[in-house]
Parts: C-alpha cells; sequence; structure tokens
C-alpha cells in the first residue's frame, strides 16, 4: 500500500493490506456508539484493533480519541470496554489516558439529571516500549534562573511536608496530560469547506498528538480519516501518511484539506470537486 494516499475504501480492508510493523502512528477518532452507523455504513471493533496491532510496528503508537453516548441519563462506557480491548486482548500497553478538554464549554442540558459533559478521552496505546517521545513544552507566565518557586514542597515520611525551596530555571515546562482546544466555527481548522464533516477534532490537537509520538519520516495511519485533519497535519510536519475512509465524499474533503498544505493532492480529485484556488491560497 502506498503512503500519502486516501483510500476510498472499508477501514477493516483497507488495513488487511497494509504490511506488519509498518505504521508508526495513528491518530484516529472512530465513530461512537450510535454513530456506528457511519453514511449508512458500519465497522466492527475488535477486527480493527486486530489489524492496528498488526501493522504498528514495535514501539509504535495509536491515538484514539472517543466518547460516551449518554443513554438513560448515563455514559455507555464504550471507550472503557475499547480500551480494555486494546491492553487485554490485544497486548497494546496503555501508556496514558488523556484529556481532550472543549475551552468553548458545552450547551446546557437541563434534562441530563449530571452535568453536561465538557471533555473525551484521547487513550494514548503502545506496542511494547514507546520509541519516541517529544515532549510538548508550554511557555510559563513567570520564569528566570534563580526565580523562587515558594509553593514547591516535599513529603516527609512521617507524612508531614516541608518547603522545599525550589528554583524555576526554564521558561518552558512539559504539558500535562489534560489538553484544552478552541472549538467551533473557525477555531476546530481554519478551513471553511471542512465544515461538511460534522464532527472533526482540532488540528492543533492531530498537530501535538504527531510531533509528540512520531519523527520526520514517520508513517501515520488514519482508518477514519473523514475530514483529513490528522493528514493534513502529517503533511505539514514532513511524515508520510495513510488515510482510508468509505465515504467517497470525505476522502475527496480530506485530499481538498491536504491540498491546502500541497497543490499536487488535486490531481486525485475528481473535476467537479477541485476547489477554487484563489479562494484557498
Amino acid at each position: 500500500m502506498k503512503t500519502n494516499v486516501i483510500y476510498n475504501e472499508d477501514c477493516l480492508e483497507g488495513m488487511k493490506r497494509i504490511p506488519d510493523n509498518s505504521i508508526d502512528l495513528t491518530v484516529t477518532s472512530p465513530p461512537y456508539d450510535d454513530l456506528r452507523d457511519y453514511e449508512g455504513y458500519e465497522w466492527d471493533f475488535k477486527p480493527l484493533a486486530k489489524q492496528l496491532y498488526r501493522v504498528t510496528k514495535d514501539g509504535g503508537m495509536v491515538v484514539w480519541v472517543i466518547g460516551d453516548e449518554t443513554k438513560d441519563f448515563c455514559e455507555t462506557l464504550s471507550s472503557f470496554k475499547q480500551a480494555i480491548y486494546f491492553v487485554e486482548d490485544m497486548e497494546f500497553k496503555l501508556l496514558d489516558t488523556m484529556i481532550y478538554k472543549k475551552k468553548a464549554g458545552p450547551s446546557p442540558y437541563p434534562n441530563l439529571k449530571r452535568y453536561a459533559p465538557w471533555f473525551e478521552y484521547m487513550f494514548v496505546f503502545s506496542k511494547g516500549k514507546p520509541k519516541t517521545f517529544n515532549p510538548i513544552k508550554d511557555k510559563l507566565t513567570k520564569s528566570g534562573k534563580g526565580e523562587m518557586n515558594s509553593g514547591s514542597t516535599a513529603r516527609q515520611k512521617d507524612g508531614k511536608t516541608i518547603k522545599t525551596g525550589s528554583y524555576q530555571t526554564s521558561k518552558y515546562k512539559i504539558r500535562c496530560n489534560v489538553w484544552g482546544y478552541d472549538v467551533g466555527k473557525n477555531k476546530t481548522t481554519k478551513d471553511k469547506f471542512a465544515y461538511e464533516h460534522p464532527a472533526m477534532f482540532p488540528e492543533q490537537l492531530a498537530k501535538d498528538h504527531i510531533k509528540s509520538w512520531s519523527n520526520e519520516g514517520d508513517v501515520v495511519l488514519d482508518p477514519f480519516c473523514g475530514a483529513g485533519t490528522t493528514l493534513k497535519q502529517a503533511e505539514i510536519l514532513d511524515r508520510e501518511w495513510i488515510g482510508i475512509d468509505i465515504s467517497q465524499e470525505y476522502v475527496n474533503l480530506s485530499y481538498k484539506r491536504v491540498g491546502k498544505v500541497n497543490k499536487k493532492y488535486y490531481k486525485e480529485l475528481p473535476e467537479e470537486e477541485k476547489p477554487n484556488q484563489t479562494r484557498l491560497f
């Protein structure tokens, strides 16, 4: 299977043609719960998980962005069932249960009987010991060599805490595992035509994961490529990539997204689907 191509087919059938141990990183967001019926198509989780394990390199990673539907006022737990299957049946390691927090906040749900959901899970799985970790570092509001961090403490064996008097010597710190992003029109992406897809994750989310778990030249897969967010960011970051989607409409949409980075991908679009270049560039 060639890289830098988007395949219009069932993700399971497409993945069967990917060689063993050839993918460095998968970043994807599968349809959730009742949304398993995707544009009139369905998908089966367990065979897909098996294919993901087969195609992932030793030390390679899978980022699984997912949430739970609410039924009878409660969460379905589908996301955790899938995570457990990845670990117990597929022998992936659960490196981290990360949170994708939506900064805009949810709409009120007066009949929900609980607090409105404001985040999704980002399960990060590794096939054995991770081979790559390039941590994202965020700029601190206060920094400088010799600046006292008066709040730093250390707990002693008797349970008491003492002030350590540590110093902050860097302008940056490694990010924790809760990532917040602006979402909504013109925030998830500036590609206005991309909102033809109903459920995109933010471009910056895909970029941050690709930076974290892969290096230039690595192969990034998205078997539910949808609006092409992962593929566009992989192209920007000089990774090879493979996209799969069963919807021809979304395959064309993905090529438009990648075409904003590299015009050569216009050749893959049907003539009637090619965007107005003066509008996009």
